[in-house]
């Protein structure tokens, strides 16, 4: 009787180890394993990586791709777990689960980041990209570069700018060709102070709501519509709760991703190369995926849905440059007079390019 008693108090504590064990090397840990180059790093390093779009989106293959890419680079010594489609934390939570420590690498709008520098919403401004090119000079120039340097006092390493594209309007209250058929509407946005200001020049309700409570929102007629990109519009299936959708490149949308400040120091000088020549080659990467994966969605939309497209004319995006423009003026003091002078001249300099 006593040797069953301590047979099986023997077959408990394996138990509780194996479940101890298994826990532990199955899940990510907010303390990462000890890195140790010289030693051949033994142990596996793990980081989470938190985004809110669907994995079929410009930022959702570039988290595939990156995390890909540091498997490799790293001889399977780095991992890089991707949640997507706001699973773990919404597109409203990831800054501050990111400085608690919850999760070690994020990318969102560029839009969400007023609420850390005002700098970032020079990126809102409308029309302020007149062309990929002019995209890419500025997000990966100086200004994209002071405006990852500008997340240093809030402990934050900003690692680099994705793009998804320009932004589109859909409704069900349309077809929205000139700025005045924004008027009464109401929209769901981003949490940007500048996007927000747009639409109240416009005479248009803005609400500022999540990404993941977009599609409700439509559907239950609390808003008239939205603005995204194809991708977004495509992957998250706007266009069956829309009727109307305005093909305008009124605006930028784009991520950047970023690490706590605290937990990019602990790594060894080899992690932190390993994952910045992942990073780069992805950011090179999605520059060019974003154009093509907008361009196919947007074929797909035309296919498989009845919701009616209007592209505007060089004509009519002049008109809504006219009554959009008011805002650099208004807003430059508050981004910064320098900043948004920098902007306009990238601009200006790319529309002259154009004609």
């Amino acid at each position: 009787m006593k040797k069953t008693r301590i047979y099986l108090f023997m077959i408990s504590i394996g138990i509780v180890l194996a479940v101890f064990i298994g826990y532990h090397t199955l899940l990510p840990q907010n303390a990462l394993p000890y890195d140790d180059d010289q030693e051949g790093l033994s142990d596996q390093i793990v980081f989470k990586f938190s985004h809110v779009v669907a994995e079929n989106t410009p930022k959702g293959q570039a988290a595939a791709k990156f995390a890909e890419l540091v498997d490799k680079n790293s001889n399977g010594t780095i991992k890089i777990v991707v949640f997507s489609n706001g699973s773990l934390f919404s597109d409203i939570e990831e800054i501050n689960a990111l400085k608690d420590g919850q999760v070690h690498i994020i990318a969102p709008s560029t839009s969400k980041l007023g609420m850390l520098s005002t700098d970032w919403g020079v990126l809102d401004l409308p029309y302020v990209f007149p062309n990929y090119e002019a995209m890419v000079e500025g997000i990966h120039g100086k200004i994209g570069n002071q405006l990852l340097n500008s997340l240093e006092k809030e402990g934050i390493k900003g690692l680099a700018h994705w793009s998804n594209g320009f932004k589109q309007f859909t409704t069900n209250n349309g077809p929205i060709v000139v700025p005045e058929d924004l008027r009464g509407q109401t929209f769901r946005i981003m949490q940007s102070d500048v996007i927000k200001a747009q639409f109240d020049l416009l005479g248009a309700e803005s609400h500022q709501e999540s990404f993941n409570s977009t599609y409700n929102l439509i559907e239950a007629g609390t808003v008239d519509g939205e603005e995204n990109t194809i991708s977004n519009i495509y992957s998250k299936k706007f266009y069956n709760v829309q009727k109307y959708l305005t093909l305008s490149n009124h605006g930028y949308l784009g991520y950047a991703v970023m690490m706590d400040q605290k937990v990019w120091d602990q790594q060894t000088e080899n992690t932190q190369k390993i994952l910045l020549e992942a990073m780069n080659e992805t950011t090179t990467w999605n520059d060019l995926n974003s154009i093509k994966l907008n361009e196919e969605q947007l074929e797909l939309i035309k296919q498989n849905s009845s919701i009616q497209l209007h592209e505007l004319t060089k004509t009519e995006i002049e008109k809504w440059k006219t009554d959009l423009d008011p805002i650099y003026e208004e807003l430059s003091k508050t981004i910064g007079e320098e900043l948004v002078g920098e902007m306009q001249e990238l601009r200006m300099r790319f529309e002259v390019e154009k004609q």
